[in-house]
């Protein structure tokens, strides 16, 4: 029944509170909010002035319960200068592990244990094997440079398929496919002699080191490595040039192991078993790229058997053409005479 212009009026007149307690009501609930138009925001506000007051009493509860000791040890550090100290600062000292000290070395301890010993252990153990060191430098050199002619032969027969193989109508990168398979044809009895001659001379180094009496006099033992050898290089001359390589390696591989038995019975010098390792991988990695290479000619291009069915096929073949081809003239030949003899008949009746 107030509710008209007149009141509201009167109600206006009256002096109104300077400010509004903002935490005047007790909340049951927190979160229960007041929505009416007496409400604002600052009564959601945090209000922090209360910790603000509290954290001085706070600190000085605390600082009760210092001893006159630490008092005199704050003193002492708050009048201590900071030295520099440039030789700990590095691209690492701040990596440190995260219980250690700024440069302070950490010591392992005793009980640690070394997860990569094993590793290094067999990686000492290779470099022990391989150490050429006591390998004379004439006879090394000169055993690297004799595998030489074996690594060209067995790229070269790598290239000249790779050639045959990716030719276009007949023409390659460098050579064509006629002269790819001429030069493979060449390259397999060089490598093959090649090779019976290396097996031959690793058997005759056993007759030399008998006759200079290196490790004792052993007779038909030692002379018997220097007969074999020779005898299973010369028959792979007689052999198609996969089976010759493939006996040439187990050749190879056979005197190798041969070489390690002699030289632990002391009949050649120590190191000769790291060095033959050595010139036996470089001459077995060239036969086998030598065998990968012939693996991949295609098959129009005849083997070492195929070659001599064919010469002997096209050789007898091109006799009996020629014979025929002769033949063949000496029957136009007799032909014209006899005609020439007719012409001249008619003539002379005429």
């Amino acid at each position: 029944m107030l509710r008209n212009g007149a009141s509201r009026l009167a109600l206006r007149t009256l002096g109104a509170p300077a400010a509004r307690p903002a935490a005047s009501f007790q909340r049951t609930t927190p979160t229960l909010q007041w929505t009416t138009q007496f409400g604002s925001m600052a009564s959601k506000r945090p209000q922090m002035k209360s910790l603000a007051l509290a954290k001085p009493i706070q600190a000085t509860i605390i600082r009760r319960g210092i001893t006159e000791k630490q008092q005199e040890a704050e003193k002492k550090y708050a009048q201590e200068r900071i030295k520099p100290t440039p030789e700990t600062v590095s691209a690492t000292s701040s990596t440190h592990a995260m219980f250690g000290e700024v440069g302070v070395e950490d010591k392992p301890k005793p009980n640690d244990v070394d997860m990569m010993a094993g590793m290094k252990h067999d990686v000492a153990t290779v470099r022990e094997t391989f150490n050429l060191s006591e390998v004379p430098r004439e006879a090394y050199y000169m055993g690297l440079a004799g595998t030489i002619p074996y690594l060209v032969t067995s790229v070269t027969t790598v290239y000249c398929a790779w050639e045959i193989n990716h030719a276009v109508a007949g023409y390659g990168y460098l050579l064509n496919e006629k002269n790819a398979t001429q030069l493979l044809h060449l390259l397999e009895p060089l490598q093959i002699g090649y090779g019976a001659s290396i097996l031959s001379f690793l058997g005759a180094i056993h007759w030399g080191l008998e006759w200079a009496g290196y490790g004792g006099y052993q007779g038909y033992k030692r002379y018997a490595i220097g007969v074999v050898a020779p005898a299973v290089a010369w028959s792979t001359i007689l052999m198609p040039i996969e089976g010759a390589l493939i006996t040439q390696f187990l050749g190879f591989v056979a005197l190798y192991y041969v070489d390690i038995r002699a030289t632990t019975k002391g009949w050649v010098p120590e190191w000769y078993r790291t060095y033959r390792f050595i010139l036996t991988f470089i001459v077995g990695a060239s036969i086998v790229i030598t065998l990968i290479g012939r693996g991949e000619l295609p098959d129009h291009i005849p083997g070492s058997v195929d070659r001599a069915v064919v010469f002997k096929e096209g050789s007898e073949e091109k006799l009996s053409k020629d014979e025929e081809a002769r033949a063949q003239k000496k029957k136009d030949a007799a032909g014209g005479d006899s005609r020439d003899g007719e012409t001249k008949a008619d003539k002379s009746r005429k």
